[in-house]
């Protein structure tokens, strides 16, 4: 299993997720921060691009 590095928009503490298989991507999950608990998308794209955004952004 794979695992990429995000940063959270509302804390800006950085944390790791699974990176889903291949064959799910791109997908969007809702995750809230490990750190701080606030909500975000986790953004995977098909060129392994990994990041989070806000859910007001």
């Amino acid at each position: 299993m794979d695992f990429a590095t995000v940063t959270c928009p509302t804390c800006f503490e950085c944390f790791e997720v699974a990176v889903p298989p291949d064959d799910e991507l791109p997908t969007e999950l809702d995750y809230d921060c490990e750190i701080c608990c606030s909500p975000m998308w986790i953004i995977f794209d098909i060129h392994g691009g990994v990041y989070a955004k806000g859910l007001a952004d």
